[in-house]
């Protein structure tokens, strides 16, 4: 069963201590993998790292919002068939101060999954753990049931066409016009971004998607983006471990369609 751990962070902090930013390893091979945790961007030796079994998050204590999820799905991962209904839940792995439902209620911005429970459904436990804030963001209704569950489909298709998808998504935050929800101030973002790395045994193929916070219903190629250029806005290398940076620069939209 995969599972990233912080044994593994502690490693690759030893490997790359000349380093400002570290990646670590994380779940093991399934077939089609060639570097363990591949789905795991950069992170500062700040961030509140928690990992799950299902996806690993860096939980921002200041937005109380993850900075970003990442999880590798694999094809057999994508079928699964587990439906069980949790309720959106505090992660007890991290510390306060952190956000609740208290703070979503009457708001009218959805609590968003980051790694979405269709990805889950392999697992009662990931599935479960996926509910937890650590893995939420305020997203507007028609924006998460539609443009964002588009993308989320895609994922899921790519991971069954191709045996494994790597997978880091999360909030951006520019112009912060949405300001804040609840009591404990949770921050709106104005954009999410998420990122898709496959390998096929030819070589890696990556492409990224951008979609504002806002009522969106476009299908997935009207917000698809090169990898390089989520990095550029955010500041942060989404997969530090590829070997080839080609993949990044540009993406071939038949290769995700076809």
């Amino acid at each position: 069963m995969k599972r990233s751990t912080f044994i593994s962070c502690i490693l690759c902090t030893l490997l790359l201590a000349a380093c400002s930013f570290r990646a670590p390893e994380g779940r093991a091979d399934n077939g089609v993998d060639i570097i363990p945790g591949l789905e795991i961007p950069s992170f500062a030796d700040n961030e509140d790292i928690v990992t799950h079994l299902g996806y690993t998050a860096s939980y921002n204590h200041s937005t109380l919002v993850p900075d970003w999820v990442a999880w590798e799905l694999t094809a057999e991962e994508a079928n699964g068939q587990l439906n069980y209904q949790y309720s959106f839940s505090r992660d007890p792995s991290v510390d306060y101060p952190k956000a609740s439902r208290e703070d979503y209620s009457n708001t009218g911005w959805d609590k968003g999954h980051m790694a979405p429970r269709a990805d889950m459904k392999w697992s009662a436990q990931a599935l479960e753990e996926s509910y937890y804030f650590t893995n939420i963001c305020p997203q507007d209704h028609e924006m998460n049931s539609q443009a964002w569950e588009q993308i989320e489909r895609l994922s899921r298709r790519i991971a069954r066409r191709y045996g494994s998808v790597y997978i880091v998504c999360g909030p951006v935050f520019t112009e912060g016009r949405h300001g804040t929800i609840g009591k404990a101030k949770v921050h709106v973002p104005d954009m999410f971004f998420k990122a898709l790395l496959t390998y096929t045994g030819k070589g890696y193929q990556a492409i990224g998607f951008i979609v504002k916070n806002q009522p969106e219903c476009n299908q997935p190629a009207d917000y698809a983006v090169s990898v390089d250029s989520i990095e550029v806005l955010l500041g942060r290398d989404l997969f530090p471990q590829l070997p080839d940076g080609q993949a990044e620069a540009s993406y071939d939209w038949k290769y995700w369609t076809k």
